[in-house]
């Protein structure tokens, strides 16, 4: 899951049983996240400790989905943590000069944008965690609980992995974690208290809040959805590779009419969503 160079934690995890609720549900397929986060450059920009505000010392982690309209391919969902002097109003501007100058809500961005800072997000967060939740997930839970399922997962690996090494890091020095977690949105997805709590993280010290076109609003939302929509968009341009004559790589999935003609044509692939009303009815027309 977790392998450490320089302080550098890189992170893989397949998830293929989810606790909801405290019960364990078997996937129908597993959900796969990666990422990496700095613990150095977070203790160097987040020095928190018993003594300090810790309202003032939180970190910010933003979180974001992209693709819940399709009919095809996964839901993606990413939690970033930028640089504490780069996290904050888009519209107070503090990535002015930075490298992430141009960064706003990716669907306000040119796909030759996305693409550009998509690397420069991965290569200045002092921590990310893209997650990708596949269509049969989705099926099985509907997109609207699979999205929040991603936040839910994104979110506690991150600080999973942040409680893990920080003790090690801190190198014996009182260390509280306060986070706020930005998420995009109208609600907030349950997170599982009780197992952060064994970490050592109290609930009182996690800040859920929704925000509502907050990829719009707060950097670090919009360091997400960039990671997010990229990451969905590489899937599908591999998918579009296996069935070129679907033309996956114009409409990304999306109900458009090129699309529902290539389902009418060539049937329902496995990586669409059957649970979707135009794929059932696809399916139903094919017995």
């Amino acid at each position: 899951m977790y392998r450490t160079e320089n302080h550098i934690v890189q992170i893989e995890s397949t998830i293929e049983k989810i606790d909801i609720k405290g019960q364990y549900i078997q996937l129908a397929e597993p959900i796969r996240l990666s990422g990496q986060l700095n613990i150095a450059e977070l203790l160097t920009q987040y020095p928190i400790n018993t003594t300090q505000d810790l309202q003032q010392s939180a970190l910010q982690i933003g979180v974001d989905e992209a693709g819940r309209g399709p009919l095809l391919g996964s839901v993606n969902v990413a939690a970033a943590i930028l640089p504490r002097a780069w996290s904050g109003l888009i519209e107070m501007q503090p990535l002015k000069g930075t490298p992430l100058s141009i960064l706003t809500d990716s669907k306000q961005l040119s796909e030759k944008k996305r693409d550009m800072l998509y690397p420069l997000v991965q290569q200045h967060a002092i921590g990310y965690v893209i997650a990708d939740i596949p269509a049969a997930v989705i099926d099985q839970v509907n997109i609207l609980q699979a999205t929040m399922l991603g936040m839910h997962v994104c979110t506690e690996m991150l600080l999973e992995t942040l409680a893990r090494h920080l003790s090690d890091m801190a190198k014996g020095t009182p260390y509280q974690l306060h986070a706020e977690v930005l998420f995009d949105g109208n609600r907030c997805p349950d997170l599982n208290y009780a197992s952060l709590n064994q970490l050592g993280i109290a609930e009182s010290a996690v800040d859920c809040q929704a925000w509502v076109k907050g990829d719009a609003r707060h950097t670090s939302i919009a360091a997400a959805s960039i990671l997010a929509k990229v990451s969905r968009d590489k899937v599908m341009y591999a998918l579009d590779a296996e069935h070129p004559e679907y033309g996956i790589a114009k409409h990304k999935g999306y109900p458009t009419r090129a699309h529902m003609e290539a389902i009418e044509n060539y049937g329902v692939l496995s990586a669409h969503r059957r649970s979707f009303a135009p794929v059932r009815k696809a399916l139903e027309n094919q017995r």
